[in-house]
This record gives C-alpha cells, sequence and structure tokens, in this order.
C-alpha cells in the first residue's frame, strides 16, 4: 500500500467502517449486472407501470415468449421482479418498491443536460 498522508489517515479509516461488507458490495455488483440489458430494463419499465403476464409483454415488447420467459426468469433469481399465480396465468410485478427507484434514478440520470 502506499504511503498515507498523517492528514488523510482519518479520512481512509472513516470510509473503511462506514463502508458495506464486501459479500454486500458482491451481491449489489450482481444486481447492476442484471440491469445492465436493454432487454431487461424494457421489462423493468414496462413493470413499472403495473403488474403484467407475459402474453402482455410480449405482445408490449415485440418478442417471443421463450425470450421475455428467458429474461423474467433472470429478474426472477436476482430479486428484482416477483409473481403470483392467478389459475393458469402468471403475473410478473416488480419486487418492491426500490427496483422502480433504481430504473427511475437511472432514467433520470440519462434525461439530464
Amino acid at each position: 500500500m502506499a504511503d498515507i498522508h498523517p492528514e488523510h489517515a482519518h479520512i481512509i479509516e472513516q470510509t473503511k467502517s462506514n463502508m458495506p461488507p464486501e459479500d454486500i458490495l458482491e451481491k449489489t455488483a450482481e444486481v447492476f449486472k442484471v440491469f445492465g440489458d436493454k432487454t431487461r430494463i424494457r421489462i423493468l419499465a414496462a413493470l413499472s407501470e403495473g403488474e403484467m403476464c407475459v402474453c402482455c409483454l410480449c405482445d408490449l415488447l415485440e418478442m417471443s415468449q421463450s425470450a421475455v420467459s428467458h429474461q423474467l426468469a433472470v429478474l426472477k433469481a436476482a430479486r428484482l421482479i416477483k409473481s403470483r399465480r392467478e389459475g393458469k396465468q402468471i403475473y410478473y410485478s416488480l419486487d418492491d418498491a426500490h427496483v422502480g427507484a433504481i430504473l427511475c434514478t437511472g432514467i433520470s440520470h440519462v434525461e439530464e443536460d
């Protein structure tokens, strides 16, 4: 490690004590990897408007059921969406408000001048 200026040591120690544990940082990085796909972002944007079934997502996104189902499985594994069954139909929605907030914050950031 490089020599630390004595006046900076307190900043480093304070920052170290406030940093999340490594396992939390790793899991956070994995979540952001899932956000790194345009199709998954499109699905999350659609679900931010409300609950939808696969067939509605397919029509909306103009994609095959297998392609949408694959992306839904990835999103569900990352705990970004949840599902509920009603008869033979499965409905998907954002897992919680945090997912919508992350998406909204990302879009707002991109839309800034």
